[in-house]
């Protein structure tokens, strides 16, 4: 049979757009990979070195450093000198770009590189004038501490150096398009500076208080007051509080820190138990670096804010220290009077005094230099200057101890070397801000207590509670507390010492020390585990530091529940009352009645302050304090106007338990037992180039993670308005007392800077489920480092 083959058919032709679209699309992909490839090799450039040599040419002699499982880097100098040089040099090769934004953030120089968006912060960091006082501070250190820092600063710029010579910065340095300029010791002072303000004061406090006797009467502004005034202060004319403060960087309201520590006689070893949580912002670079720092006068392990020398935090080989705030008032606000005619004199005692003027002129990238004019009276920088100031009789100045020459960084630097609690509270002597409750122990079996800080003494009868007048000289601060009698607690018969950010004195203690503290539920929960347990181990204060039972749960849920009950309750109310009435109550991730009851919590706020104005809001601090009160009084039969206005307690908390089921119904859209915490309240570590989308899955590629936990717990993990965790543990520290060669630690979400890294972000589900590492004074394994003289 023959076979007819058919004739093939000609290909049509590509249409010539066909042909320029695809082609196009060839060109952009092929350099996109190229593209991609370039910036994978570039960064892997960058990661930084672990083993094996490199030259530091600020070095006089060789330095060994072993960087162990953890990526902590165990560095040993036969000199103190090349031990700080190296510090400085190791550090800046992990964290150089969160070293120099911290910097420019805190000496308002953000503008240069970002632009006009950061101009107002700017403006605010000026005014305050972190670096003035960080170079007044500079002119009271001691020649020796001097030495130190500038040893530290020739260790950053030999690797700003090396690195820019090499092409080797950190690819954020590209991305936001600048180098990092030279690092000197005033750099590090600054950024102490800056830890200083964010651990504050009550300023905003004492402006909330103001602008609430203006608007509301007497009765009414005193019960958000935080303690009742025993006389009616005086009030000045009329200054828009909310306006003055609109663009003021206020920092965010604490949550607190936790620490304590255990004698011997409560322990299974016989010996002290020291554990320390400080929390703070949460965010990838963590604010911690851990460090083991070696050579003739040091061996002390703990951690250290990126840009600073020493360990802030820790253990040497004879002692162990942790800290949590203070809180006390340094910071007042003081009404000045203008001089009619000349804008920068102001009233003193019947004369006319000039004020100081600064010119802090702002580059901005990619615009005008913008010309900028600080104003500082005798009491501080004049803060709302800056703001739009709609009062033109009167000025309101910040007098604040951080302002004034302080050397904190030398005190931790003796600390690092104190063997004993007389050595340690010598050290202390020369930590002025910002005041720390510090815990102690030492390897004689010593514990101790110190509330530590320049604490001011206020004249009688005006303690920190509104602005003062700045023009009467009775009205200034009259000393500091002595430093032999600020709060001190040696070897108490109770056998431990804790501190949660809690009042720290009692009735009989013959100085103020603040009006704001912490809500006393973390406080209580450490109080009653340490007095009910004996034999005491470390995994007792792993356990305690991860415990989430919710004192403010424990004691509100029952009462709300049975006053709700009262009224007309709908099925989903019903519902919800009895998950509440079932809970044990732990914050747990997995459980719908911490959800229920903390969003409860936020709409009875919300009803509560509904009539204050939006922006006078930030500056209620320690709100929930307030609110725990006006609710205590509310159930023990006294009727606060605030809770009347809102309808009285049973339709308060009617409404707001309706408004919140309304809005856990529209975010989750299922039945409540189906809910959980963890839904809502999710931990992750933002890098601050996140903010960017494009960037976001490079620097954040996992999804924020379910946590325990809450603002209340002992496991601190406050949250913002989307159930982000952003406020925390930032580093956790458990101590034996039985073995001064090593110590149990977590730095969240991990040590390096580098996206790279195996340490980017390793000690991630650490934080989350209470896991913590090893970290020895001898005996470590790891990679070697040498670092080698020219």
């Amino acid at each position: 049979m023959e076979v007819v083959q058919e004739p093939r058919r000609k290909k049509r032709p590509m249409p010539t757009w066909q042909k320029i679209v695809f082609g196009g699309i060839a060109v952009l992909l092929f350099l996109l990979i190229l593209v991609l490839i370039f910036v994978n090799v570039y960064i892997n450039q960058t990661v930084p070195k672990v083993s094996g040599e490199e030259v530091v040419r600020v070095l006089q002699s060789d330095v060994r450093v072993t960087y162990d499982r953890y990526g902590v880097p165990h560095i040993e100098a036969s000199k103190d000198a090349d031990l700080f040089r190296a510090q400085g040099y190791v550090q800046a090769k992990e964290r150089l770009f969160q070293m120099s934004m911290a910097r420019r953030q805190a000496s308002g120089t953000l503008s240069e590189v970002v632009g006009e968006q950061a101009v107002e912060q700017d403006k605010y960091f000026r005014t305050l004038g972190l670096r003035r006082a960080a170079e007044r501070s500079y002119a009271s250190y001691s020649p020796e501490m001097k030495e130190v820092l500038q040893y530290y600063s020739e260790g950053v710029n030999a690797f700003i150096e090396e690195a820019i010579a090499s092409k080797r910065l950190p690819v954020e340095f590209a991305l936001v398009g600048f180098s990092p300029s030279e690092w000197d010791p005033i750099d590090s002072l600054t950024i102490g500076k800056y830890m200083a303000f964010d651990l504050g004061g009550h300023w905003e406090r004492q402006a909330f208080n103001y602008h609430l006797l203006q608007q509301y009467g007497e009765e009414k502004a005193y019960e958000l007051f935080p303690s009742y005034p025993k006389q009616a202060p005086t009030i000045v004319k009329d200054i828009n509080i909310g306006q003055s403060f609109s663009s003021a960087i206020i920092p965010e309201e604490f949550n607190g820190s936790n620490n304590w520590v255990v004698s011997g006689e409560k322990t299974a070893s016989g010996k002290p138990l020291l554990a320390d949580d400080p929390h703070l912002g949460l965010a990838t670079p963590s604010i911690w670096y851990e460090m083991h720092l070696q050579s003739p006068n040091y061996n002390v392990n703990g951690v250290v804010f990126a840009g600073v020398p020493g360990i802030i935090l820790g253990h040497n080989d004879e002692i162990a220290w942790g800290v949590t705030n203070v809180g006390p008032d340094v910071q007042q606000l003081y009404l000045e009077k203008r001089h009619p005619d000349e804008a920068y004199t102001f009233m003193y005692e019947g004369e006319w005094e000039k004020a100081k003027v600064i010119q802090e002129p702002i580059n901005v990238k990619g615009e005008d230099t913008i010309p900028y004019t600080v104003v500082e009276t005798r009491h501080g920088p004049i803060l709302s200057e800056f703001a739009g100031q709609s009062d033109g009789e009167h000025a309101l100045a910040l007098r604040w101890t951080a302002l004034d020459a302080t050397t904190e960084l030398e005190a931790f630097l003796d600390v690092n070397k104190a063997k004993n609690w007389n050595e340690f509270e010598d050290a202390l002597a020369k930590f002025h801000a910002p005041a720390q409750n510090f815990v102690f122990t030492s390897k004689d079996g010593t514990i101790a207590y110190k509330a530590n800080g320049k604490i001011p003494i206020y004249p009688d009868g005006k303690d920190a509670l509104l602005p003062l007048e700045g023009w009467n000289a009775e009205n200034e601060w009259v000393g500091y507390i002595p430093y032999d009698e600020l709060p001190t607690v040696i070897n108490p018969e109770q056998g431990f010492i804790a501190t949660a950010n809690n009042k720290v004195v009692g009735p009989d203690y013959p100085y103020h020390i603040s009006h704001v503290f912490a809500q006393p539920y973390r406080y209580a929960r450490i109080h009653e585990f340490l007095e009910e347990n004996n034999h005491l181990t470390v995994n007792d204060m792993k356990e305690l530091q991860m415990d989430v039972k919710n004192l403010q749960a424990e004691e509100f849920v029952p009462l709300f529940v049975s006053k709700v009950r009262n009224g007309e309750v709908s099925e989903t109310m019903g519902e919800a009352l009895s998950i509440l009435e079932k809970w044990d109550y732990k914050d747990e991730a997995t459980q719908s009645a911490p959800l229920i009851f903390h969003t409860w919590m936020d709409h009875v706020e919300e009803e509560l302050y509904k009539d204050l104005s939006s922006d006078v809001r930030g500056l209620f601090t320690g709100k929930g304090q307030t609110t725990d009160e006006l609710l205590r009084q509310s159930f023990s039969g006294e009727d606060p106007q605030w809770v009347q206005e809102a309808g009285g307690l049973e339709e308060l908390l009617t409404k707001s338990l309706k408004s919140s089921i309304e809005e856990l119904y529209a975010s989750f859209g299922s039945e409540l037992t189906a809910m959980s915490w963890g839904e809502f309240h999710r931990v992750e570590f933002y890098h601050p180039l996140s903010s960017i989308s494009y960037l976001e899955p490079f620097f954040n590629s996992n999804s924020p993670v379910p946590s325990d936990g809450s603002a209340v717990t002992v496991m601190a993990a406050s949250h913002n308005e989307e159930g982000i965790v952003n406020h925390g543990a930032s580093w956790r520290f458990v101590f034996d007392g039985s073995t001064y060669e090593k110590s149990e630690q977590m730095v969240g979400p991990g040590q390096s800077g580098h996206v790279k890294s195996v340490w980017y972000d390793n000690q991630r589900k650490d934080w989350v489920e209470g896991g913590y590492h090893t970290t020895y004074l001898s005996g470590y394994k790891g990679q070697v480092l040498t670092l080698t003289a020219p």
